[in-house]
């Protein structure tokens, strides 16, 4: 049901409507209103009474209403409490698909006035005014537009989110004050610590670094990426694998957006001539999100990523991930060897961690004791002893892991074997009575081994300790929404069964190319799937370990014994409609 505000103007002469059930937001104390609102959060288990308590003396403290503070504090997500607020008022939600093509009734409603009240019109029709508010309790832009259109007014209710996205969709700004403005105050004096500091902590730019952190997370970005230029600052979005620009600022912007991001990260802003790492933890859209911050001087200023860690939007379930059946039926059996290694290989940002982490939940219970050791911790879990490497103060994975095993664990993950110390210590630790996951950068599965010899790892010792090697990529999935029919499905679906065995098993082929729509940000992809292969090591295996054979003699007994190649793992999704070809041979690099 949607709120119904009469215009409280009797000269716009729309009779009055019957009075909602939520008509009390106009008519009841907005402050008991929300002290009830927090009883309801409380009823519904959607919050606990320690963070309601919390959450009422930082309101008292700060001054904010007691629904901002559950978001700024990250108690409660933006969506959960939107959609609390929906049931609690008796207000519908607005829906993607209810947002209009254009602008409803641009010759009264101006766009500045919907930026800046956050109201948006959403259609008219039988002498109502449907609008979309992010904030119910703010009803003077809602009786200013009864009063402007001398129509009666149905509220409903858009996440921050939503109505940052359609606003933007139908009101585009063109230029920017804000940044005019602050660019104007950087031409004074860069090399002024004191001002950089000044010009990071003005409203402006705080507000710019805020959105282009929060329109990252909407996007579902795994990385932001601000790079000065000549004339110019250019921010990115690394979305499902692929880097999209998304905003060019001016290059006066530089120094005031890294130094807003230096002090955010706990950096020393002063220090421009060498790399700097931090980590930053914020509520964005009341959800809290780390980033792992990094800057690195260039030519025309220092460069900024952001790596988004955001753990809500990771699912550690292997199927989730996009393994098959099979592989999770063979990953399970080998997180169930009482010792040994198993290794996760692939070059930066195939998904290697994200599996380690899955296996850890899988075999996270009060009976295990589980060791970590990163660089850096990417994922908090609980129940996981979790150890970051700290290499300027003597931290390093061999100083770490001699530590480790001296805690009596049972099952240790290592972030990397880089060096021979390493591996020899996870050996070791394999040899008496531990499991050991870690990961490796090799382009598939067999050269994991060739490696670990390469770098002086004893070929009998690797022989009785490796237990199996997981290989893997990740490919972009079409967008379910709008991809269509391949023009040349038929072609395709031939070739693939000449060279790939027993798709006949999958039904028949639904070979699909990307489109394009507002979903998936017209790019035709969403999210992204592994494709792996797995290498058990068995008897015959372990004799061509022995015998130092080369990764292609290992490679072609394993597929002899029904081993299936990351890119046989690919065309099963391409033939059910997945993912693409062209993505499968990106990602394999073959052909």
């Amino acid at each position: 049901m949607a709120m119904t505000l009469q215009d409280p103007v009797a000269a716009a002469g729309v009779r009055a409507p019957r009075a909602s059930p939520c008509h009390l937001v106009f008519e009841t104390d907005r402050a008991e209103l929300l002290r009830r609102f927090g009883e309801f959060l409380l009823a519904e288990n959607i919050l606990d009474r320690m963070s309601l308590d919390r959450a009422g003396r930082a309101s008292q403290t700060t001054g904010d209403r007691l629904d901002t503070v559950l978001t700024k504090l990250g108690l409660v997500p933006e969506t959960g409490l939107v959609a609390a607020l929906a049931k609690f008022l008796a207000i519908d939600l607005v829906h993607a698909d209810e947002v209009p093509s254009g602008p409803v009734l641009p010759q009264l409603v101006e766009a500045e006035f919907v930026r800046h009240n956050r109201v948006l019109p959403l259609g008219s029709h039988d002498g109502r005014l449907s609008v979309g508010v992010t904030d119910p309790f703010n009803h003077d832009p809602v009786r200013a537009l009864a009063f402007l259109t001398g129509l009666s007014v149905d509220m409903r209710l858009f996440t921050a989110a939503e109505f940052d996205k359609a606003c933007g969709a139908l009101y585009p700004v063109h230029t920017s004050h804000d940044e005019s403005r602050i660019a104007g105050g950087m031409e004074a004096n860069e090399a002024d610590v004191q001002r950089l500091r000044d010009l990071a902590s003005e409203a402006p730019i705080i507000r710019l670094v805020n959105q282009i952190i929060a329109n990252a997370v909407e996007a579902r970005a795994s990385d932001i990426h601000i790079e000065p230029n000549v004339d110019q600052v250019l921010v990115r979005y690394r979305i499902d694998g692929v880097l999209r620009s998304v905003q060019v600022l001016s290059a006066d912007l530089r120094a005031a957006i890294t130094s807003r991001v230096k002090i955010m990260s706990k950096l020393d802003i002063a220090e421009r001539r060498l790399p700097q790492d931090g980590r930053i933890k914020i509520a964005v859209r009341g959800i809290d999100i780390d980033f792992r911050v990094s800057t690195i001087p260039t030519a025309f200023g220092e460069s900024v990523v952001l790596r988004v860690l955001d753990r809500n939007r990771v699912s550690l379930d292997f199927a989730e991930l996009g393994f098959s059946d099979e592989h999770i039926a063979t990953l399970h059996a080998l997180l169930q060897q009482p010792n040994g290694i198993i290794l996760v290989t692939g070059p930066t940002g195939s998904g290697k961690t994200t599996t380690l982490y899955t296996a850890l939940k899988a075999l996270n219970n009060t009976e295990r004791k589980i060791f970590s050791v990163e660089d850096p911790i990417e994922y908090q879990m609980p129940g996981i002893n979790q150890v970051q490497v700290q290499s300027d103060i003597g931290l390093t994975f061999p100083h770490a892991l001699r530590s480790m095993l001296r805690q009596d664990p049972d099952i240790i993950m290592i972030g990397e074997i880089r060096d021979l110390e390493t591996a020899r210590i996870a050996i070791q630790a394999s040899l008496t009575g531990h499991l050991v996951l870690s990961t490796l950068h090799t382009n598939n599965a067999a050269s994991a081994i060739t490696r670990l010899i390469d770098i002086g790892v004893e070929n009998y010792l690797l022989a009785s300790t490796l237990k199996g090697v997981i290989a893997q990529r990740l490919v972009r999935k079409l967008c379910s929404r709008c991809s269509c029919e391949h023009p040349q499905a038929t072609y395709w679906a031939e070739s693939f069964e000449r060279s790939v065995t027993d798709l006949e098993s999958l039904g028949d082929p639904d070979i699909r190319q990307p489109q394009g729509c507002a979903d998936c940000g017209h790019a035709g992809f969403s999210g992204r799937s592994t494709i792996a292969e797995m290498l058990v090591i068995d008897d015959a295996c372990q004799s061509l370990i022995l015998a130092r054979a080369a990764d292609a003699a290992i490679e072609r007994a394993a597929r002899e014994r029904g081993m299936q190649s990351m890119y046989e793992m690919g065309v099963r999704k391409v033939w059910r409609g997945e993912t693409t070809i062209d993505e499968v041979l990106r990602a394999t690099r073959m052909g």
